[in-house]
């Protein structure tokens, strides 16, 4: 008779997620990840190749999670102030893993960013007012807001600043007017 996994795929990824959102990839290792597990490494090589898998593994869950509970929220039913607000949010309330996954030289990295620009492209051409972008508009609203965003984000998770949502919402109107007052202005001159 085989034996019965006691410690599954889930369980080493809610682990996994627990020792990132606390101390970061630099603290991502099989035995951090077992010591929260009170186990051995032994169930970690099981269920994944190496580590690398493992962290594929977790980045896509957090990207689901992000894509389906934090991304999507509603606050002011302007798509790309609502996106602003809850990537703010997320930074705020969850200060490390945010910082992991964004900022971190070992985090998300490209795939984050990847992830982020593909959900914001998308949610944007969903929007009436943006439909007609070109992509390189799409391209630079999601840099310019994503620039504003990350700064209020990155402040205040660190507790350096603490704007009220009203202000948060008139940093991010006032990028994105500029940088469509600026394609008019390039429409304008040809």
């Amino acid at each position: 008779m085989a034996r019965k996994k006691m410690i599954t795929r889930n369980q080493i990824l809610d682990a996994a997620y627990e020792v990132v959102a606390s101390g970061g990839f630099s603290r991502f290792t099989a035995r951090n990840i077992a010591a929260q597990m009170n186990c051995s490494t032994q169930p970690i090589y099981l269920e994944f190749q190496n580590m690398e898998d493992l962290k594929e593994a977790l980045i896509d869950q957090i990207l689901d999670h992000l894509a389906t509970d934090i991304f999507p929220v509603k606050h002011t039913g302007h798509t790309v102030i609502d996106l602003a607000l809850n990537y703010i949010g997320f930074a705020t309330s969850n200060r490390r893993l945010y910082r992991a996954l964004y900022l971190e030289e070992y985090g998300g990295g490209e795939k984050i960013q990847s992830f982020s620009y593909d959900y914001f492209s998308n949610a944007v051409k969903e929007e009436e007012q943006y439909q007609n972008l070109s992509a390189e508009m799409i391209e630079s609203l999601h840099t310019g807001t994503w620039i504003i965003a990350t700064g209020i984000a990155s402040l205040q998770s660190s507790g350096i600043i603490h704007p009220s949502e009203d202000q948060i919402k008139l940093m991010i109107q006032e990028s994105i007017d500029s940088i469509l007052n600026q394609e008019n202005i390039v429409q304008l001159s040809y």
